[in-house]
């Protein structure tokens, strides 16, 4: 057993971390599960977005397994440290995907949790749901998970949570910046299908060009930024789906985009 499952919503493929009784921790093998389906959906053509959500209503994610860790630990410090990269290693994926992740928090998101939120494009959030980073509490710090979480809400926002170990509402986090909606409980599934189904109706090449784009061109100096995104610019307008897209627009109808 991973700890995942996966279900394909239309033209969404849903990836649930299904550890519930762990609070959907994360375990080496989940993440090595999660990391294999969110390629497999990245590749699978009937997929136009994914969404990434937890089992159950306590919790998305609470971080990583600390019984696991511990048994890492045992293993030796450098197996320990394979664990602490595997979580890294998915963090650095997510954005090399070519198509828009949504994030359907069902519940608590603690820890290692908010990094991989925060490594979401979009994040849909019950509105009970609470958020926090609680490793200064036990001496340890949110390392991997700062570097996803202060490029989505900023330095002070993001130190405040890191160091304080203060946990949020949903309110709060959307304020932040951190969700993009808070919504009752009963409505959380509804909601972020239908973000998910308006995602499957955009031109599949610019949304792989533009998300790749938005990642890869952040941590660049202003004029370089605006320089690579002009020459991303040159290359989307080369699509096919460009040439349907202003087709459908002078035509008065709705486009038909196949992605290419």
């Amino acid at each position: 057993m991973t700890g995942l499952r996966e279900e394909q919503r239309g033209a969404a493929r849903w990836l649930i971390l299904d550890r519930p009784a762990q609070r959907n921790a994360l375990t080496g093998e989940l993440m090595a599960a999660l990391s294999a389906a969110l390629s497999r959906a990245d590749a699978d053509a009937e997929v136009r977005a994914i969404c990434l959500t937890g089992s159950g209503e306590k919790a998305f994610c609470s971080g990583m397994d600390l019984a696991a860790a511990g048994g890492a630990a045992q293993a030796g410090p450098l197996a320990a440290h394979e664990v602490r990269r595997a979580y890294a290693a998915l963090l650095a994926e997510l954005p090399r995907l070519g198509k828009p992740v949504v994030a359907a928090v069902n519940g608590a998101v603690l820890g290692g949790g908010i990094g991989l939120l925060a490594a979401c494009d979009l994040a849909v959030a019950a509105a009970d749901a609470l958020f926090g980073t609680p490793e200064v509490d036990v001496g340890l710090f949110p390392y991997m998970a700062l570097a996803p979480l202060s490029r989505c809400i900023g330095r002070r926002a993001a130190l405040e949570l890191m160091l304080t170990a203060r946990r949020i509402d949903a309110a709060e986090a959307r304020a932040i910046g951190l969700i993009n909606r808070a919504v009752p409980r009963a409505e959380l599934l509804a909601r972020a299908q239908e973000l998910l189904d308006l995602l499957a109706q955009k031109s599949p090449s610019a949304l792989r060009l533009g998300r790749r784009a938005f990642y890869a061109t952040q941590d660049l100096p202003y004029e370089a930024q605006l320089e690579a995104l002009c020459a991303q610019l040159s290359i989307n307008a080369l699509s096919e789906d460009t040439a349907e897209g202003v087709a459908a627009f002078l035509e008065k109808r709705k486009p038909e985009f196949k992605g290419k």
